[in-house]
This record gives structure tokens, sequence and C-alpha cells, in this order.
């Protein structure tokens, strides 16, 4: 079989915000935004790998779920506990000292993890968590 990750998608409630975060901090480029209705999506990836990519969408736009479901995924980003992604950077150190720079809300700093890997945790403007693992 020849399946590839095409599109990963991570909720967001402030298209200004995520954009100041996936495009001017991380350094993504954005690829496609379309709004319908009063929503808005926003894809990003990095410029090197024009085949995968993040679509920032409106959760009030899932088809199917209730209005007492909507509260509570709204409840879950303030929280920070409804969705994550992980990154990898070839030097961890560098990617963490500029998002820290950049605003970023830090998680956890750079750490050698007891499971083989050295990672750092930020969340984005929506709560989202993103670990950025260190290739080695």
């Amino acid at each position: 079989m020849d399946i590839t990750i095409h599109s990963s998608f991570l909720p967001h409630d402030d298209h200004a915000a995520s954009l100041a975060f996936y495009r001017d901090i991380l350094g993504f480029e954005v690829r496609n935004d379309v709004g319908y209705n009063g929503m808005r999506w926003i894809t990003v990836g990095p410029s090197d790998q024009p085949g995968t990519s993040i679509v920032l969408y409106p959760p009030a736009a899932t088809p199917g779920i209730t209005d007492d479901e909507r509260r509570t995924i709204a409840e879950m980003m303030a929280k920070g506990t409804y969705a994550s992604i992980n990154l990898a950077a070839k030097d961890l150190d560098g990617t963490f000292e500029r998002l820290q720079a950049g605003g970023a809300e830090v998680v956890q700093e750079p750490t050698e993890q007891p499971y083989g890997l050295r990672d750092c945790a930020f969340r984005d403007p929506a709560g989202n968590l993103l670990r950025i693992q260190e290739l080695r």
C-alpha cells in the first residue's frame, strides 16, 4: 500500500491568534484560508513538506454534534484537554527558545523522557497540546 498522511485537524476558535502562532511563531506557510458562514478553516504546514498539512477548523462546524457537545468541546479546549499533535525538530533547544521567545505557552521544557525521546511541549492559542520531539 502507498498511504501517506495528508492532513490532520486541530480545532481553533480565533483565526488571528492561530495565524500568529502557526505562521509567525512556528514558521509554517498558510496553504489555504477559507471562510464560510462566519467560520474559517486555515490550512498550514512546513514549507519543505508540501504534502502534509494541519487544518485548523472551527469545532462548531462539526456535523452531527449537539449544542451540549459543542459546549463540552469549548470547555475542553479552554482547559487544553481536547486535541494534540506531535511534531519533530532537529534542533529541539533552538525550536524551544524560538517558541518561548514568541510568547507560546510552555507546558514542558526540553526533557529526556524515560521512553527514549527528548521532547518539549507547548499549547497553541486554542489550547491544543503540541509536543515537539527531537530528531536524532
